[in-house]
C-alpha cells in the first residue's frame, strides 16, 4: 500500500511558492539581473522590471506606485512604519492591539524605550478590537495605532474602515499590518484612508525575502537604513529586483482568486473540515463563528482536551499530527520556543485561562489543496488527541 503524501496546512506561517511567481522571478533572473540604480542598458532593464512590479503592487492594492516600498519583509515593514513615522512626530502615546504579532509589540517596545507610552487596547473572546476603547484614548497625547487587520493564530478580521475612520478623524495615523488578510481579501488603501500598511509576499505564493510598505502620499517617514538613498531615500540597498518580480506576480493572482471563486472554493472546504472537525470530542472553536462574524477564510482555530476535560498540549499535538502526515500550527510559527507548551499570549488577550490557552491548533489550508484530501483530517486529528497526555498545569 503506498503511503498518501502529507497534507501542508500551515498557510499561515508561509506559502508554496506559486508558479506565476515562479515564472516571473526566472524572467527577472535572466533578464533584469542588473543593479537598478544603473544607467547603462542592463541597469536600466532591472530598473524597469521593478518600477513594473511596483505599479503591479499598487494596482492590486487600490492605490499609486508611488505609496510602494520595497524591503525585506513584514517585520522590516512594520519597524520602518512605526519608527519611522514616530521619528516625525513629537513623542506621544501608541495604541496597539492587544492580539498583534510580535514584530509591531517589538516595535512599540523599542518606541517604549524612547519615552513614548503604548497602550494596548483591549480584544472580546472572539479578538475583535474593542472600538469603544480606541475611540475614547484617540485624543492626546496618541499619534500613533497600529492595529492588526485580519489575526494569523484565531483568525479574526478587524473592521478596518471603521478603525480607519475614527483615526482619521481624530488627526491619528494609523499603520496596519495586513500580511494575513492581502492574500484573500481585497485592500484598498486609498478607498480605506489607510496611512501605513505592511506586507509580506511568501504568505501570498511570493518568496522569501520581500515584503512591502505602503505609505499615504506626502506622509513623511524617517529611514531605519541610510545609504543609496532608494526607495525614495525610505530604505537604503539595491532593491530586489527578482523578487519584487515574484511578489507583484503573487498578488495578482491573488487577486484574480478573489474573483474568480477559488476563495469561495476554499472557504467551503474550510467549512466543511471545521464541521467535521467540531463534531469530534474535546474539540471546540476559537475565534469567530465563521457563520456569524468575519474570519478569515481559510483560517481554522481550535482549543483541544481530553476525555476529562483536561487541555492537550498543542506543541505535541502538531508533533503527533505531523506522525499522521498532516503538517500544522499550534500559534504564530514567528514566536518559536522551548518545545513545550506555553499559553498563547492571544488567546490570553481573549480570555482564556492558561492551560486552554496552550491548547491551540491552528489549521490554515490553500489552493493547492482539493477538497478530497482533507477528508482524512479528522481521524488523523481524533489519534493524534489519543496519543496526546494532558498538558502540565
Amino acid at each position: 500500500m503506498v503511503a498518501e503524501a502529507p497534507l501542508y496546512l500551515d498557510a499561515c506561517a508561509t506559502t508554496p511558492l506559486a508558479q506565476v511567481a515562479h515564472e516571473a522571478m526566472e524572467a527577472a533572473r535572466q533578464l533584469a539581473w542588473a543593479n537598478p540604480s544603473s544607467l547603462h542598458g542592463f541597469g536600466l532593464s532591472a530598473a524597469e522590471s521593478l518600477e513594473r512590479s511596483r505599479h503591479s503592487l499598487a494596482s492590486s492594492l487600490g492605490t499609486g506606485a508611488e505609496a510602494i516600498r520595497f524591503c525585506s519583509g513584514a517585520t522590516e515593514s512594520v519597524h520602518l512604519a512605526l519608527l519611522g513615522a514616530a521619528a516625525t512626530l513629537p513623542v506621544g502615546r501608541l495604541l496597539i492591539s492587544a492580539v498583534e504579532h510580535p514584530a509591531v509589540n517589538a516595535a512599540a517596545a523599542q518606541l517604549q524605550r524612547q519615552g513614548w507610552q503604548v497602550e494596548p487596547i483591549p480584544v472580546g473572546p472572539t479578538g475583535l478590537l474593542d472600538l469603544g476603547v480606541l475611540e475614547s484614548l484617540l485624543h492626546p497625547p496618541t499619534r500613533l495605532v497600529s492595529v492588526i487587520a485580519a489575526q494569523s493564530e484565531v483568525g479574526s478580521i478587524q473592521p478596518l474602515t471603521t478603525i480607519a475612520q475614527l483615526c482619521r478623524q481624530a488627526g491619528v495615523l494609523l499603520h496596519t499590518d495586513a500580511v494575513q488578510l492581502a492574500p484573500h481579501r481585497p485592500i484598498a488603501m486609498d478607498e480605506l484612508g489607510l496611512d501605513l500598511v505592511s506586507l509580506s509576499a511568501h504568505k501570498l505564493g511570493g518568496p522569501r525575502g520581500v515584503g512591502a510598505l505602503l505609505v499615504r502620499p506626502g506622509l513623511r517617514l524617517e529611514p531605519l537604513l541610510g545609504g543609496g538613498g532608494q526607495e525614495r531615500g525610505q530604505r537604503a540597498g539595491t532593491e530586489p529586483v527578482v523578487l519584487a518580480a515574484g511578489f507583484a506576480a503573487a498578488l495578482a493572482a491573488a487577486r484574480r482568486h478573489q474573483l474568480d471563486g477559488t476563495s469561495q472554493r476554499l472557504e467551503a472546504s474550510r467549512d466543511h473540515l471545521l464541521h467535521d472537525l467540531l463534531a469530534l470530542p474535546g474539540v471546540r472553536l476559537s475565534g469567530p463563528d465563521p457563520t456569524r462574524q468575519p474570519r478569515l477564510p481559510h483560517h481554522i482555530s481550535l482549543l483541544l482536551s481530553d476525555g476529562q476535560g483536561r487541555p492537550l498540549d498543542g506543541r505535541k499535538l502538531v508533533r503527533a499530527l505531523w506522525n499522521e502526515g498532516v503538517a500544522v500550527s499550534s500559534g504564530s510559527a514567528c514566536s518559536g520556543g522551548s518545545g513545550r507548551a506555553e499559553p498563547s499570549p492571544v488567546l490570553l488577550a481573549m480570555g482564556w485561562d492558561r492551560s486552554q490557552a496552550a491548547s491551540g491548533l491552528r489549521l490554515s489550508l490553500g489552493s493547492w489543496l482539493e477538497a478530497s484530501q482533507l477528508e482524512r483530517v479528522p481521524l488523523a486529528l481524533e489519534r493524534a488527541m489519543a496519543s496526546c497526555g494532558a498538558a502540565a498545569p
